[in-house]
């Protein structure tokens, strides 16, 4: 079975930079709060680390 992770938003992508934007984005964050279950993969979790201080990680059975 996949491991899952859910990723919740937690601060503004407002007057971050561009590249951190797309990120979230890429992510299919759109505002604060928002969340989405993502599978476990390596990409997903480089795309985490790097807008790491704007989300929160749970992992989901």
């Amino acid at each position: 079975m996949a491991i899952k992770i859910k990723v919740t938003q937690k601060k503004s992508g407002i007057g971050r930079p561009e590249t951190q934007r797309r990120t979230l984005k890429g992510l299919g964050l759109k505002h604060p709060n928002d969340s989405v279950v993502l599978q476990d993969t390596v990409a997903i979790r480089g795309m985490i680390r790097k807008v790491s201080h704007l989300v929160e990680v749970q992992a989901v059975e």
